[in-house]
């Protein structure tokens, strides 16, 4: 069993991308591609596997955090557009344990810090929705779907 107290998170650097990216594909298989269509499975390999992405990772654009258990990567978060969560996986035996919560209150801190945003947003899969209600988000819109992945646009204000 995991102890949270256990659990670092900081903020990635070129060595951890490959895992990070690794880690959202598994656990999106796992939990969230039977809520999508092959278009939608598709769509989201696509992003991840986007040169862009990883560019603009490398240009400090993307910034991505990553929740540490030891050597071994158990979450990562990324954002985009200075206030958007734009990935969030925790490992299969590590959910329920607070580390996606300490990943996005890592992330809010970066955001006032850097940014000095006001507001988070996210497009939450479905597998995430009560997750995300539990920690402040609320919607902004009712679910959508785009190029088959199904989302519900959220918000919460950081402050």
């Amino acid at each position: 069993m995991v102890s949270e107290n256990n659990i670092k998170i900081r903020q990635a650097n070129i060595y951890d991308w490959d895992e990070a990216i690794a880690l959202a594909w598994r656990t999106f298989l796992r939990f969230e591609a039977k809520d999508y269509g092959q278009e939608g499975v598709d769509s989201f390999r696509d992003f991840l596997s986007d040169s862009l992405l990883r560019r603009m990772f490398l240009m400090g654009d993307y910034p991505v955090f990553i929740a540490l258990d030891g050597d071994k990567q158990t979450g990562m978060i990324s954002l985009r557009n200075k206030k958007h969560i734009s990935l969030l996986f925790v490992e299969e035996g590590h959910h329920h344990r607070g580390i996606g919560r300490r990943l996005i209150e890592s992330m809010e801190r970066y955001i006032r810090r850097e940014y000095q945003e006001e507001r988070i947003t996210v497009n939450a899969a479905p597998y995430a929705v009560g997750f995300y209600h539990q920690i402040g988000f609320e919607d902004v819109a009712p679910q959508l779907s785009k190029d088959g992945i199904i989302y519900t646009p959220m918000e919460k204000r950081i402050y």
